[in-house]
Formats: structure tokens, C-alpha cells, sequence
């Protein structure tokens, strides 16, 4: 597969996205008509299948972070306005049978803090554990609830 990014400059957390690349449309039609696909889609290529959408979105400034060392985040977009808005999204591209563990969410959480960002995503292919969403400590971090 292509490359689904444009990268831009290198920053200290990783290199900034400056455009979507073709193929990255590509990839979503393809994922619509079998969804199995993604699973067949290597882990980095989500990494910045991710990123890619959030520049898509209207992000200014989306950076993808190096493949090791990067603190717990894959993808880091910010949104300016009045005031930023710092975004943090850790990608696991798993099998349909690896469900995220409730740790993987709560480290989440304590990457988010750290950074001072305002939001944490946890992007996944997979699923999540059976009663993550009912966990006492990540409980009062879903928006939903």
C-alpha cells in the first residue's frame, strides 16, 4: 500500500501531517465494501490512517509520532481557536480476538494528564474488554456517560 500521508516538517514530537494522500480515500472505499480489510492493514498504516483523518477534519496542526518512544501517543491534533484544543489518540490496530484491556484505557488517561491534553482517544480495530465502560476509574472519562 501507499503512502496515505503527506509528512511535513519534524518536530519534537514527531513529523507534522500536511495533507491526506489519494490512497487514503482509496483505503476507506475499499474498507466500506469489506470491512475484513482492516485487519490486513499494518499497524503504522493505521497509525497514519489516523492522523490522515485528523487533518481531514479540519485539525491545524496533526503530528504523527515516531513508531517507539513516543510516550503513549501515536497521534497528537491540535484545533486553534479562542483556545486549543490538544487532542491525543493512541491507535491499536489488533486482531478481532485481542480485545483492549482496561489498563491500556487507564494509561491512556494518565497520558493525557501528563500532556495537559484536552481530549484521549483510544483508537482500536478490535473491541474493548467486557465491562471497560463500567470500570470505576474510566467511568467518569467516557463522554457518552
Amino acid at each position: 500500500m501507499k503512502a496515505i500521508i503527506i509528512p511535513g516538517d519534524k518536530t519534537s514530537e514527531g513529523v507534522l501531517i500536511e495533507a491526506v494522500a489519494l490512497p487514503w480515500f482509496d483505503i476507506i472505499e475499499e474498507i466500506k465494501k469489506d470491512p475484513r480489510i482492516v485487519f490486513q492493514i499494518p499497524p503504522r498504516m493505521w497509525e497514519e490512517k489516523i492522523a490522515g483523518a485528523y487533518k481531514k477534519a479540519g485539525f491545524d496542526d496533526v503530528t504523527l509520532t515516531p513508531r517507539s518512544g513516543d510516550l503513549g501517543r501515536d497521534v497528537i491534533g491540535v484545533k486553534k481557536g479562542v483556545s486549543s484544543v490538544r487532542v491525543i489518540d493512541q491507535v491499536k490496530a489488533f486482531a478481532p480476538t485481542h480485545l483492549v484491556p482496561a489498563d491500556h484505557a487507564r494509561a491512556l488517561m494518565g497520558v493525557v494528564i501528563g500532556d495537559r491534553a484536552s481530549k484521549g482517544f483510544l483508537t482500536t480495530t478490535s473491541n474493548f474488554a467486557p465491562g471497560i465502560a463500567i470500570d470505576p476509574v474510566i467511568q467518569d472519562f467516557i463522554d457518552w456517560n
